[in-house]
């Protein structure tokens, strides 16, 4: 990954505006540094060093080995086993790949937040909800109307109890409740060789928007679930723990058995709203054959190839369930593929670049949850 690669879709600016403690500054640009590099540690930490020196992040206070010992203190990060020594050999932890999905997460709902508070909301306020009584603690992502303020208030004059009243932020609670119908999501992620091609850098967005979708769904839809696989000559499906360290391979697009796992996988649940998102940047050039081989091309759009996908896309619409692409290439030839491929499903298809790929899919699930809600 070459240096201007990386700072293509770094703003990197952002981050020295703001009055932070030097451990937080460098944090917020190493979760960005450690989502490209697919999670290698030692990667990340050359690329901040090579950024401390063009634009001086630390002094002599405060430095990038004061940084990793930071981590490491703060159990972000592990030592592997066999490991050399501080920075080398370093792993991230569990609670380092929690915060990498609510980062994902802020980056992308964030920005939905700020187009309007109308854009998320139900014409119906509480229609399709159960209330169970119960209170849960405010988190990112419930609706502010949804506060109990007699709750809130309540639990901050017991915190407050002989000192001066205060309502803060870990006293607000909502009461708790599900919606009736459940939504089962499969998100299909492109890894052929051509979403690193022609100095873009595609994976990476398309990973956030994996765990962004996964956090989401986990905090504000827990009884949704969300099943992420990837496609390559193969498709096979990827532990949510998985995709920060998610890379493209030397592969070709098999289409096909991306959408075959995704069916097979929506006919096991139970929910009856289903759904698939799929995100891609080429041509299906890839079908494996009953012999275990596989049939390749990557000259045009293949009659054989493109007509199985056609068929999935009918199977699926049998199925009542809706595909929606988002095709992040602008050839002509291919968006004509996706079109007719989205007439045979009866689905969607949005034609976008990589900017705004987040919060169009965002946008898409929230709409199309609300339609079965309602």
């Amino acid at each position: 990954m070459s240096k201007n690669t990386l700072l293509t879709g770094f703003l990197f600016k952002k981050y020295l505006k703001k009055k932070q403690t030097p451990f937080e500054r460098l944090f917020e640009i190493f979760k960005e540094l450690i989502t490209h590099t697919s999670g290698d540690f030692d990667e990340a930490i050359d690329w901040l060093r090579e950024l401390d020196k063009e634009y001086q992040l630390t002094d002599e206070n405060y430095t990038i080995d004061d940084f990793i010992e930071d981590l490491l203190q703060k159990s972000f990060i592990q030592p592997k086993k066999g490991g050399k020594g501080k920075g080398e050999g370093m792993s991230l932890t569990p609670k380092t790949e929690k915060l990498l999905r609510e980062h994902a997460l802020k980056q992308i709902f964030g920005k939905l937040r700020k187009s309007g508070s109308g854009n998320h909301k139900t014409k119906k306020m509480g229609q399709g909800e159960d209330h169970t009584g119960e209170f849960k603690a405010y988190q990112f992502g419930d609706a502010l109307e949804k506060i109990d303020m007699t709750q809130s208030i309540k639990n901050a004059q017991i915190r407050t109890l002989g000192d001066d009243f205060s309502l803060q932020h870990e006293d607000l609670v909502v009461e708790d409740s599900f919606f009736k119908t459940q939504m089962s999501t499969v998100l299909m992620i492109d890894i052929s060789h051509s979403m690193i091609l022609y100095g873009e850098d595609r994976i990476t967005p398309a990973k956030k928007v994996a765990m962004a979708l996964a956090e989401m769904i986990t905090t504000r839809y827990p009884k949704d679930t969300l099943d992420i696989i990837v496609f390559g000559n193969d498709a096979w499906p990827i532990a949510l723990k998985e995709v920060p360290y998610l890379e493209v391979g030397p592969f070709h697009t098999n289409t096909v058995a991306g959408l075959e796992l995704a069916l097979d996988i929506l006919r096991r649940k139970k929910n009856s709203n289903k759904q698939i998102f799929m995100i891609t940047d080429g041509k299906p050039s890839c079908l494996k054959l009953p012999d275990g081989t596989y049939y390749k091309n990557s000259v045009g759009l293949d009659e054989t190839i493109v007509e199985k996908c056609y068929n999935m896309a009918r199977q699926a619409h049998k199925l009542h369930i809706p595909i929606t692409t988002f095709m992040i290439a602008q050839d002509p030839y291919l968006k004509q593929f996706i079109r007719t491929f989205t007439e045979a499903n009866r689905g969607k298809a949005f034609f976008t670049g990589l900017k705004g790929l987040g919060e169009m899919i965002f946008e898409d699930y929230e709409k199309n949850r609300k339609k079965r809600i309602e």
